[in-house]
């Protein structure tokens, strides 16, 4: 494969200042149990080559189906016609970067496609029949997936890169239903439920049958529960929750191509300002935030992007000052960065390399664990898990909502509160950011759907965090 890419690209490189041509092959497989039955079972495999021209500051693309010569030498043909006869436009540099060489393969113990059917079966029923134990649980669900990406990447800059992507999943939901609603609860997350660069034995470890009776009698109990109340409190962020706050609030807001008006067409721009490094407040001092593709198990790790910039760890906020910017070649170039942040990833092959996030992460504080964090704060509210969530287009004004929240009182959790839901805007919510919890605290948590660029395209990400406390935060519609 690496000799049939460099062949295609050889048959451009003199015609244009720079030729990448992608091979990836990707397989996929979920399965679903819902109340005791398999409801879903669903497996996909595709493969074929992307080739990507620079002609002047413009970019041309076509991609083809098939992993033979006849399928690359017709994605050649297509990006030379687009590139000879696409629209001009100024000519712009991307950033120097040497040619990378090598090979890489993320660590999975066990293969999740060797893992039998029934094998895979007998973990999620009996974890989805522990839910229904519970009396009120209407549904109970119960999954796993997992994906194997193999990508052979060369460019005429003479970089040969060739990875292999491994991840693994699973979670379970209990769905309770009573006179005023429904409610759920979600373990580890409701987004898939936890999913990292790994194999089987990451599904091994999350116990999902030993956790499945606390989280059906969580969801029972939420319809009992007294509603989350309005108005401005102390507000305790974990997990998935602040996973999700860090995607859409700081990950997508430090896209360069959104900061650059790239982004415009699809969900936005963006309210950080291109000049601003350095000088931006995002949040306050507490607000350390680094994006870092090299995190082992990161969903947004890998050795190199789909530009072949080796994975980075880039700070994006220092003591809640912008600090840096997740880029692409061309968008470093354009703001005079000296190198790529290493962040340009395609959805398989068929899809032009765009600016994702890698693993968004707030940096660990010195607050201790959450039962000190928890401890040290008088009245308040904590909440773990996402239940649905709102940002415009601009990053700027959010309203997220939780599965369940948790009251705090005189330095304890109380009661379960239904409904959570809290909103605010984005550099007021982070500059009340005062403590997080130490680096013992400090975990991963996964997002399967994030949606960027048109044609359409979906990513996974991990963000990582010990839990935060943030102050003055209003609970209920702003």
């Amino acid at each position: 494969m690496r000799d049939l890419l460099l062949d295609l690209i050889d048959g451009a490189a003199g015609r244009f200042p720079y030729v990448d041509a992608r091979h990836v092959r990707r397989q996929t497989e979920e399965l679903t149990v819902r109340n005791g039955e398999p409801a879903a079972l669903g497996s996909h495999e595709d493969e074929g080559i992307g080739i990507r021209i620079r002609s002047g500051g413009a970019w041309a693309f076509a991609a083809a189906r098939g992993s033979d010569r006849g399928a690359g030498e017709e994605a050649l043909a297509r990006a030379i016609a687009l590139a000879e006869g696409g629209a001009r436009a100024p000519h712009t540099p991307l950033t120097e970067e040497p040619g990378s060489r090598g090979e890489y393969s993320s660590h999975a113990q066990i293969d999740p496609f060797g893992v039998s059917l029934d094998e895979k079966l007998a973990l999620l029923i009996p974890a989805e029949a522990a839910l229904r134990e519970q009396r009120g649980v209407t549904v109970g669900r119960a999954g796993t997936m997992a994906r194997s990406e193999e990508k052979q990447f060369v460019s005429s800059e003479g970089a040969s890169c060739r990875q292999l992507l491994t991840e693994c999943g699973g979670g379970i939901a209990a769905i309770a239903v009573g006179r005023d609603g429904a409610q759920i609860r979600s373990y580890p997350g409701s987004h898939s439920g936890s999913v990292a660069q790994a194999g089987w034995e990451h599904v091994l470890g999350l116990e999902l049958a030993a956790n499945a009776p606390r989280v059906a009698a969580e969801a029972v109990a939420l319809l009992g529960a007294p509603a989350c109340p309005a108005g401005p409190t102390t507000l305790v962020l974990a997990g998935e929750q602040l996973g999700m706050q860090l995607h859409e609030s700081v990950g997508h807001a430090v896209e360069l191509d959104r900061v650059l008006g790239g982004e415009a067409s699809y969900a936005g721009t963006s309210w950080v300002r291109a000049g601003g490094l350095g000088s931006l407040r995002y949040g306050s001092e507490q607000m350390n935030v680094t994006a870092d593709a090299t995190l082992v198990g990161g969903l947004g790790s890998f050795r190199w992007d789909d530009e072949g910039v080796p994975a980075q760890s880039v700070p994006i906020v220092r003591n809640g000052l912008l600090s840096g910017f997740l880029s692409s070649r061309e968008s470093a170039a354009e703001i005079g960065l000296a190198r790529s942040g290493g962040c340009m990833r395609a959805e398989g092959f068929a899809r032009q390399p765009i600016v994702r996030m890698t693993n968004i992460g707030l940096d660990p504080g010195d607050a201790g664990t959450l039962e000190e964090l928890i401890g040290a704060t008088d009245r308040g509210v904590y909440i773990d898990t996402n239940r649905s969530w709102s940002i415009d287009s601009r990053r700027l004004h959010f309203q997220f909502t939780g599965e369940a929240a948790w009251e705090i009182v005189d330095g304890r959790l109380g009661r379960m509160l239904r409904d959570p839901v809290y909103s605010g805007v984005t550099p007021e919510l982070w500059a009340g950011l005062d403590a997080v919890c130490s680096a013992p605290a400090w975990r991963l948590v996964s997002v399967t759907d994030c949606g960027k660029g048109e044609p359409g395209q979906l990513a996974h990400v991990s963000h990582g965090a010990a839990p935060a406390r943030f102050r003055n935060v209003q609970l209920g519609l702003s």
